[in-house]
């Protein structure tokens, strides 16, 4: 076949492969979701299996008592018309002239007389046979049709025996027939005549038709019948679980006060009873805990609010005192100093409780709007570079111009600025790297150090309200514990990733994604995350966006567990 050929034959049967792949799969989803499905097209095939071998059990067992009956009549019937023939061809020479003509006159008299008296009518219709033996020298004298007695047949009835045999014969129409065929001798003056009676089976065929046609018929009736009562029992059982399962459902949406209704006093009303227990006590147990969260939220926003009346007070006071800290004594001095430098701290802890308890009662909003990110990620690292040129900490930024994208400044600078001042505090002086990248869906920004790293399972805990690394690690940025929290509340609010990895020894880095437009959805980040490293950063407004491969790390959930990446 050429390949033009073979193309359009393929383009022809491409609908119906589709069909059949559509109807496959219709077919395959119908029998993973349904177990009525499977519990009735379980039940109609065993109960095929169990009728096809009854049915042929019942056939074989009534055929073998039909041909037994009718052997054993026609073996009565055979030799009951020996002894006529005996006693009637007792003088007659099978040789000489005229014995033809009486061979045919003593079958005539059989058959009135067979036909007169009263025989059983199981055997049926016969035909009979007189001959001699094929064997005798001299020509063969016959009278019937000696020429469907099979050879073998002939054989054993010339030893002087009764038998019988199944053979095939024409009718006159040229149908063919099965026919038993019984043979005994005849004995006479002169010597022994071949006696055979050929009883047709058509009778019998007709018995076994009707009794095939009846299994068939029975046996899909019965088959209906079991699929019914199989899906009838079936949907009993079902029909509870599959409704269970939908309030089962419509709770884990937040419906809490569905409940499954209970009838009678059977299994299926026993698991109701215990699901609606096990559901009224997950409600209490939701009402509680949302009860106590947002009284913990209340008291939180409440307690933060509070202090800044005292913390106003206390600054005021502080400040005076560091403006004339030169007229102190070096022990005062150095007390307003620590003063002023923990109330930043104590400030910057309190704006951050109020950040958090609006983000946990979910009244924060997203100001988006479309900004160069290089402006956003300049003005994050500059917030910080203070912190940086005091610990001699080199900055290298690669930050690309014209990457436009939807986002909260705010919110995005205060992401930034959070993993670059946590990146300075364990670089131990170090570069820091930062990278803008973007491709047609997303941006990313990536802060990379080479400081001490993260421990295994670190990366999924460092997203965890107050949780430290290492508690004597030395900070100087004066983070209140709540920075990655906030970040990674903020990211999630963007419909974005915050990922984190890192390695004993070798660093870690942070990869902040989102996507360009509000709304869409993150499949993949424009710039690598774990030991891939970025390319060496050159002049940042000249620097192309990097390419974009696939993420091999999982990002970092704030439960402190690690997710695989969508």
């Amino acid at each position: 076949m050429t390949t033009p050929l073979r193309e359009r034959v393929r383009r022809r049967l491409a609908p119906t492969r589709q069909l059949i792949a559509e109807l496959t799969e219709a077919w395959s989803v119908a029998w993973r979701r349904s177990l009525q499905l499977r519990v009735v097209i379980s039940t109609l095939a065993l109960s095929t299996a169990v009728v096809l071998v009854l049915g042929l059990v019942l056939q074989t067992q009534i055929a073998q008592r039909l041909l037994q009956a009718k052997e054993a009549d026609a073996r009565l019937r055979t030799e009951t018309g020996a002894v006529l023939l005996e006693r009637d061809l007792a003088g007659v020479d099978p040789d000489r002239e005229g014995a033809q003509g009486e061979l045919n006159n003593a079958l005539d008299r059989l058959t009135n007389a067979s036909s007169a008296e009263d025989q059983p009518a199981t055997a049926g219709e016969f035909r009979a046979v007189l001959s001699t033996s094929a064997g005798e020298a001299g020509a063969q004298v016959a009278a019937g049709p000696v020429d469907d007695v099979p050879a073998t047949l002939r054989e054993a009835v010339a030893a002087g025996t009764l038998s019988s045999q199944y053979t095939t014969t024409l009718t006159e129409q040229g149908v063919e027939v099965p026919t038993l065929v019984v043979g005994q001798p005849v004995r006479t003056a002169v010597g022994n005549l071949e006696f055979y009676l050929l009883f047709p089976l058509t009778a019998e065929q007709r018995t076994l038709g009707t009794v095939q046609s009846t299994l068939i018929v029975g046996g899909l009736v019965l088959l209906l019948l079991l699929a019914g009562i199989a899906g009838i029992v079936t949907r009993q059982v079902v029909r509870p679980v599959r409704q269970a399962a939908e309030i089962a459902e419509r709770f884990a949406d937040g419906h809490l006060d569905e409940r499954m209704p209970v009838q009678g006093e059977d299994e299926v009303a026993r698991l109701g009873e215990s699901y609606n227990e096990m559901a009224s006590s997950i409600q209490s147990q939701i009402r509680q805990l949302e009860e106590f969260g947002a009284l913990q939220r209340r008291f939180t926003s409440d307690v933060s609010h509070e202090l800044r009346t005292p913390l106003t007070t206390v600054r005021m006071a502080a400040d005076v005192l560091y403006a004339s800290r030169d007229e102190l004594l070096p022990a005062l001095r150095r007390s307003s100093e620590l003063l002023v430098a923990e109330l930043d701290r104590f400030e910057a802890l309190l704006a951050d409780l109020l950040e958090i308890s609006r983000l946990d009662a979910g009244v924060a909003e997203l100001g988006a709007e479309g900004v160069d990110m290089h402006g956003v990620v300049t003005r994050a690292v500059e917030a910080v570079r203070g912190i940086a040129d005091e610990t001699g900490t080199p900055l290298e930024l690669d930050l690309p111009v014209g990457v436009h994208a939807e986002v909260d400044p705010r919110r995005v600078e205060r992401i930034v600025r959070n993993l670059v001042a946590n990146a300075i505090d364990h670089s131990e002086g170090k570069p820091v790297r930062v990278v803008l990248g973007a491709d047609e869906r997303t941006v990313a920004v990536l802060v990379r150090d080479h400081g001490v790293g993260l421990r295994p399972g670190e990366a999924g805990l460092v997203f965890n309200r107050f949780w430290r690394a290492e508690e004597s690690r030395a900070r100087r940025s004066g983070g209140s514990g709540l920075g990655l929290s906030i970040a990674i509340e903020d990211a999630r609010l963007h419909g974005g990733w915050l990922q984190a990895w890192g390695e004993v020894g070798k660093g870690a880095a942070f990869r902040l994604t989102l996507p360009r437009t509000v709304g869409d959805a993150v499949e993949a980040s424009p710039l690598p995350l774990g030991p891939e490293e970025p390319p060496a950063p050159t002049e940042p407004a000249s620097v192309p966006t990097p390419p974009r491969p696939r993420p091999t790390t999982v990002p970092a959930r704030p439960d402190g567990f690690e997710q695989d990446e969508p």
